[in-house]
Order: structure tokens, then C-alpha cells, then sequence
């Protein structure tokens, strides 16, 4: 099914490119996992040669996640801190310190895969739907600002033993300001030249991405040159600055987990298997609908434990995805995983041939690119305004995730979370003849259905976890994707009116179909306080106004008979209609899709009681 005509150049330059990046940017995260930096390029290249043979998303970038980094680097720091003794482990003696730690991160890497294929086999995908945005976003705020504190000694050039437990950011923070005064000017210097023009650069990638053929490597550019100065000018002898050091050629010989510590680290196993699996899929998902194609959750659970399993068994760490390494990946071209495989491929001629030449490189450029990629999730700060208008409760929720100070809590909160109960219910009604009573139409014998109308009820409350059954029930109702079938409408159009124009068609009832696609949607017996809520949250505009909402059930549906009789469908259609048909207001970015010989005008009449609230 490779198009090698079409694809094969495209993948070739999204996959030189993506693996520039993920060189530097394997590097930069694994200071996060509290490892020697040439760990990073494991990391960056077994997770992702599983993937290309059983991940499903065509355009993602597996390798290391810097929210994953953190984690890992909390459960090393807590096994074998920087002062003191290691933990009492049985397959610690006669390890280095070093030795020790990447054991440590292989071996819950390990775990978590276990975890992911294990949940991938049981087909439990949908724990996914259980992490609403707000969670995640108050999640990675606070992993970015752990992520930012924990980079700060490589920016100032200070060195500063790392903490875990709780308040461990505060403690950290203590120890910086008081040996501020020993901070080191190159390592500030250089770092703040390389944030400045790293920031820059990527502001003009996303200003003028419509007009660059390709985005701008100015992570790659400046760690080029930064290399290239550092060893010029001896900055390690002449300024005492902290360098990457040796980085061995190869690979190191396969190890076998360590079982003690699979007991000591199961409870931060399970949320690393959860938030990476969460993060790639949501990425992926993105991607997917983009570009018109589909992934299936459970297979993607298959493929990141089986990657995380094989590469924990080469000392690499938690794989998942970065989100401005799939952005390269993407918007270079990139058309199948071919792009991800053959940036692995550079990261291997990295491992193997040129590593050396990064041994120069200061720790401080390294953090100070992982600082600029923490944009994304610190300008989250800007929802919290939006989300206390919307909801209060809700925004507590993301201050606390977001201001903790404990990653501890974090942990708990995501293994307690995917455990809430929730039994969504929902029928499609029809009207017991000779009443203005709807009832389910599976109950009843008599009923009345007008053609081209469905009556979706929905008596539960709807929310995050359960959003997405009712979309896929709401398809499945219709009897068609409204996306799936816009996009081919709108394929379609385009043959019919270069066919007009050329006078090699004319109108027919062919052609009539196409016009009956078109949407509405009604909302009945809403609650007064959603209502208030859909206004705060600007929910409204030109095309979704309040006219949609009904008091019941029976008005709405005597509206939709005197809007459009049934003898209106044979009026005959015209062309400026077809030209100007609005869009869905449906869509359903995951599950099967049903196939159909025609398309109706279907009207949709959504009914709505919900007990609680609305997200």
C-alpha cells in the first residue's frame, strides 16, 4: 500500500530532519531522568523501531516525553540519591552510581510496559476517556514547572543534589538561591543567547509556516555552533563549565529487569504507563483526524508496552511522544512512520559514528533547550480564567494539580482517578401514535417515526469520561459518520461542479442526494443552569445559537414537521445550494464506521436531561 512515488521522498526529508531533533532533544530530556545524556539515544531509537511495526498513527515521533523523564528521574533520585546510600536492593553491589540509576529506569521502564501490554491484551483502551483535559492540563503545568526548577542548575552552572518526596521543589529552590552566588556567567550567557534565539526562530516557524517549505532546525542550528565554540574556546578548562563528557560508541549488551525493584517502584509504574500511553494517543488522535485515517487505542496500548519492554531491555527509558518532535515530523512532510524509522536511523549513526563530536556540548545548552520547549505547557496558565467562568469546581482542581508542590499527588490522583463508576445510558425514541408521548422504540410496537428525524435521548449526565460513548451511540443512531461523510461530499462537489462547468453532467436525482446531507441539531429540556454555563463559556455564535434549545420535546419535533414537510423533498434542487451547504455540527474522531448507499437529509433532534453538569 506504499505510494513510493508520493511518499518516499517526503518521509525521507521528515525523517532526517525529525532525527536531528530527536538527537538533541534525547540528550536534553535524559538530564530529566537524572542519567548520563547518551541514555537519551536509546531512548530514542529501540521504542521507536517496535513502533513502526505495530503503532497505528502514521505521524507521531516516539521517543522520550519530558513529563515521563520527570517521573522516571523522582523514582531514581529516590533509589539512589545524589548523597548518601542507594536503597537496600538486592542487585545494587558492585555498581556504579551511574550503573545503579539507569538499572533503576530500565527496570520501571520495563514495568510499565508490562502494564501497557497488559491493558492493550485486555483491551482497555477507553481508560484514556477517564483523564479529562482539565486533569491533564493541570498535570503538565505542574510537570513543567518541576521540569523548569529541575533545569535551573545546568542554566546557572550550580550543582545542586536532587530531592524527591514532598515540597521537593521548595527544597530545591532553597538550594539554588543560597549558592546563587556561585552561579557560573558563561553557563547564564549561553544559556540565555540560545533561549532567546531558540524562542525567536520557533515564533517564526509558526508566523510563517504556510510559506516555509520546511520549519526552521533552530534547535540543531544552535547546538552546532554552541559545540563548535565550546571546543574551540576550551570553555570546560577556560570557564569550568559542565560538558556532555565521553559518549560511548555502540550499544551496550541487553540487561534483565531487577525484580526488587519492580516491588519498590509498582505505584509509580502505573501512572508513567497511563500518562504516556494518554499523551501519544491524544497526539496521535489529533493526526489521525487530520489526515483522514484511524487508530485504534488498544493496539497503541500493544505498541508502546511491547516498545517500552524491548527498550528497557537495552537500558533505554519510558517512551511516548513529544509533542514539538511530532510537529516536525509532520510538518516536514512526513506521510507514514518510514519518516520515524529513518529517524532512528540518524540517531543509530549518532550511537555508533559521530557521537564524539557532541562531547563539547555544555549541560547548560541542553537545559536551556528543554526550558524553551516548555512553552506549550506553561502558556496552559492562560486557561485557568476561561475555566473559572466555565467551571469553578473544575478550575479548584487544575490550581491544585497545577500549585502542588508534592509530585506525589499527582501520582495518586492518576491512580485513583480511572477507578470512578460511570454508567452512561441512552435510547432513540419515537412518538406512540395518536399522543405527544415519546417513548424508546425498542419498548413499543405502535409508534411513528417521520422520515429523516432522529430522537437520541439522553437521560445521564454527560462529561469527559463518558463523551465519547455517546458519540459513538450517536453515529451509530444515524446510521452514518457526519465527518466521514462531509469529507466525501465535499470530494464529490468538487468532481460535480469541474463536470458542470465542462457541460459533462447535467442536474438528476442523483445529484438531489447530495443536498440531503445536511444536519440540524435540537436541544430539549435543558436546565436553566446549563444554559447560564453554555453562555459563560461563549458556547454560541452565528452558526450554534439559543434558538436550537426547545422547552419539549413535542414542540421541537412540530417545529421540524412544519420547517420541512415531507413533500419538500422532491423540489428541485439548485446549484447555488449544493455551492453553499453549511457543515456538520457532529463528530465522532474515533470508532467504526457504518457505510451507506445513500445519504438522507437526516434532522436530529438531541434530548438532553442532565442531572448534574455539563463539561
Amino acid at each position: 500500500m506504499y505510494r513510493i512515488k508520493e511518499w518516499l521522498l517526503s518521509d525521507i526529508v521528515s525523517g532526517i530532519s525529525t532525527g536531528l531533533v530527536a538527537v538533541l532533544q534525547g540528550l536534553a530530556y535524559c538530564l530529566l531522568a537524572s542519567l548520563p545524556p547518551w541514555y537519551g539515544l536509546f531512548s530514542a531509537f529501540f521504542p521507536v523501531v517496535i513502533y513502526f511495526f505495530l503503532g497505528t498513527s502514521r505521524h507521531i515521533s516516539v521517543g522520550p516525553f519530558p513529563v515521563l523523564c520527570l517521573m522516571i528521574g523522582s523514582v531514581v533520585t529516590r533509589l539512589v540519591p545524589d548523597e548518601g546510600p542507594p536503597a537496600n536492593i538486592t542487585g545494587f553491589e558492585g555498581l556504579t552510581r551511574d550503573e545503579q540509576r539507569v538499572l533503576v529506569a530500565s527496570s520501571v521502564t520495563f514495568l510499565a510496559g508490562i502494564m501497557q501490554l497488559a491493558m492493550g491484551v485486555m483491551q482497555v483502551g477507553f481508560v484514556v476517556m477517564y483523564l479529562s483535559d482539565t486533569l491533564v492540563s493541570g498535570f503538565t503545568t505542574a510537570a513543567a514547572i518541576h521540569i523548569l526548577v529541575s533545569q535551573l542548575k545546568f542554566v546557572l552552572g550550580l550543582e545542586v543534589r536532587g530531592i524527591s518526596g514532598p515540597l521537593a521543589i521548595i527544597y530545591t529552590l532553597e538550594i539554588i538561591f543560597e549558592k546563587i552566588t556561585s552561579t557560573n556567567v558563561c553557563d547564564v550567557v549561553i544559556s540565555l543567547v540560545i533561549m532567546v534565539v531558540v524562542f525567536i526562530v520557533k515564533e517564526l516557524n509558526d508566523r510563517f509556516k504556510s510559506k516555509l517549505p520546511v520549519p526552521i532546525p533552530i534547535e540543531v542550528i544552535m547546538t552546532v555552533i554552541a559545540c563548535g565554540v565550546s571546543y574551540a574556546f576550551d570553555f570546560k578548562t577556560r570557564y569550568g563549565i559542565d560538558v556532555v563528557g565521553h559518549i560511548p560508541k555502540g550499544y551496550e549488551s541487553p540487561m534483565a529487569p531487577n525484580l526488587h525493584i519492580f516491588q519498590e517502584t509498582t505505584v509509580e509504574a502505573f501512572p508513567m504507563a497511563i500518562v504516556g500511553f494518554a499523551v501519544a494517543f491524544s497526539v496521535a488522535k489529533v493526526y489521525s483526524v487530520k489526515h483522514d485515517y484511524t487508530i485504534d487505542g488498544n493496539q497503541e496500548l500493544i505498541a508502546f508496552g511491547v516498545s517500552n519492554i524491548f527498550g528497557a531491555s537495552f537500558k533505554s527509558f519510558a517512551a511516548s511522544t513529544a509533542l514539538s518532535r511530532s510537529a516536525v515530523q509532520e510538518s516536514t512532510g512526513g506521510k507514514t512512520q518510514i519518516a520515524g524509522l529513518l529517524s532512528a536511523i540518524i540517531v543509530m549513526i549518532v550511537t555508533l559514528a559521530i557521537g564524539f563530536l557532541l562531547e563539547p556540548l555544555p549541560k547548560s545548552v541542553l537545559g536551556a533547550v528543554v526550558i524553551v520547549n516548555l512553552k506549550g505547557m506553561l502558556m496552559q496558565f492562560r486557561e485557568i480564567p476561561y475555566l473559572w467562568r466555565r467551571d469553578k469546581p473544575d478550575c479548584v482542581i487544575t490550581d491544585l494539580k497545577t500549585f502542588g508542590a508534592s509530585k506525589e499527588f499527582h501520582t495518586f490522583s492518576f491512580i485513583l482517578f480511572p477507578f470512578v463508576f460511570f454508567s452512561p445510558r441512552c435510547s432513540v425514541l419515537a412518538n406512540i401514535r395518536g399522543t405527544d408521548i415519546y417513548k424508546d422504540r425498542k419498548d413499543y410496537v405502535d409508534i411513528y417515526e417521520p422520515e429523516g428525524v432522529k430522537i437520541f435521548r439522553i437521560p445521564s449526565p454527560i462529561f469527559f469520561a463518558n463523551i465519547e460513548f455517546f458519540r459513538g451511540k450517536l453515529v451509530e443512531a444515524v446510521g452514518f459518520n457526519p465527518l466521514r461523510v462531509l469529507r466525501k461530499r465535499n470530494k464529490a462537489l468538487r468532481m460535480i461542479r469541474k463536470l458542470l462547468k465542462k457541460g459533462y453532467l447535467q442536474w438528476t436525482s442523483l445529484l438531489k442526494e447530495l443536498i440531503r446531507v445536511e444536519v440540524e441539531v435540537y436541544i430539549v429540556a435543558c436546565d436553566p443552569y446549563i444554559l447560564e454555563k453554555l453562555h459563560n463559556c461563549c458556547f454560541f455564535d452565528d452558526e450554534v445559537q439559543p434558538s436550537m434549545f426547545f422547552l419539549t420535546l413535542h414542540d421541537a419535533m412540530l417545529y421540524i414537521l412544519e420547517k420541512h414537510p415531507l413533500e419538500s423533498t422532491e423540489k428541485k434542487p439548485d446549484y447555488d445550494r449544493v455551492k453553499n451547504l453549511p457543515s456538520f455540527l457532529i463528530h465522532n474522531p474515533g470508532g467504526s464506521l457504518r457505510s451507506r448507499d445513500r445519504n438522507v437529509c437526516i434532522l436530529f433532534c438531541l434530548f438532553i436531561c442532565v442531572q448534574q453538569y455539563l463539561l
